[in-house]
């Protein structure tokens, strides 16, 4: 994908400005960097994500600054690249907001980059030194989305015909996973997914991964990829919606008491679930 078409993209999906996506030379050349950064193994990716936010935070103040810094932001989370590196990314993104900020939506929802401050200071737990309105009304967001979540139930059917309700597992460590087959992310982590299922299993560990493509797609990836846990369709991401899921992969942990533990916002290492599991009991 081209530094534009990121751009672009980003412009379309987070409400950032779209007039500005001439790119300087500069910002071109960060942006076809990031495009690059999935090619990478994961420790030059850490580097060069690090490098990258760095560079981000040189650039002259313009509405692309925003746009770049938070397609940085986008891919930091996809997995473990050390909480320093993440720590620069957020870094990077808040400073770029403070210097040109983005306009809240015409119903007054917040711009993309303050919903992606507020998840990176929530869920990953990075510093935002940023004082803003809107920053402070996409904290409210989510913690009213995690209020849902907790309350959220669901029954769907998985691939080999048995029904699973999300509230009749009480007692167990629940994972609820939301992937889909085309998503690098998802495919990622799915081995890790399938290793701490059959480690913890045994102890009341269920997963209840959630895909809303078609049977005639799942079922021959999850055989040449060996998964055995439930896996379950959503026609008409009607769960999806259930848990104002805006991007995949995305997990929710549930404890033996029902409620909601911890979530991620992205792709998470065998490590990282480990942390997750472990906030549930399970170690």
């Amino acid at each position: 994908m081209t530094g534009i078409a990121v751009i672009a993209l980003l412009a379309w999906t987070y409400g950032l400005p779209a007039q500005s996506t001439v790119l300087s030379t500069a910002e071109s050349a960060i942006s076809k960097e990031i495009g690059g950064l999935r090619d990478l193994p994961d420790d030059v990716r850490a580097r060069t994500t690090k490098e990258l936010a760095l560079k981000i935070r040189k650039l002259p103040a313009t509405p692309n600054k925003v746009s770049v810094a938070q397609s940085l932001a986008n891919l930091s989370t996809e997995g473990d690249f050390g909480r320093d590196t993440l720590q620069e990314v957020t870094t990077t993104l808040a400073s770029a907001v403070r210097e040109q900020p983005p306009a809240a939506a015409k119903d007054g929802t917040p711009a993309g980059p303050y919903v992606a401050l507020a998840q990176l200071a929530r869920y990953e737990h990075m510093e935002v030194s940023l004082n803003d309105p809107q920053l402070a009304k996409a904290n409210a967001l989510l913690i009213a989305a995690d209020a849902s979540r907790e309350k959220a139930d669901f029954t769907l059917t998985d691939l080999e015909g048995q029904r699973w309700n999300l509230k009749s597992l009480r007692g167990k460590v629940v994972l609820v996973n939301f992937w889909a087959t085309w998503c690098p992310p998802c495919r990622k982590e799915i081995p890790d997914l399938q290793t701490l299922y059959n480690r913890f299993k045994e102890q009341g560990f269920v997963i209840l991964a959630i895909s809303d493509e078609e049977a005639s797609v799942v079922k021959p990836f999850l055989a040449e990829h060996k998964v055995n846990f439930p896996v379950m369709l959503d026609p008409g991401d009607t769960v999806n919606k259930l848990f104002q899921v805006a991007g995949i992969p995305k997990s929710f942990v549930y404890g033996r008491d029902g409620k909601l533990v911890t979530q991620s916002i992205d792709m998470r290492t065998q490590r990282q679930f480990l942390e997750m599991l472990a906030q549930a009991g399970l170690k």
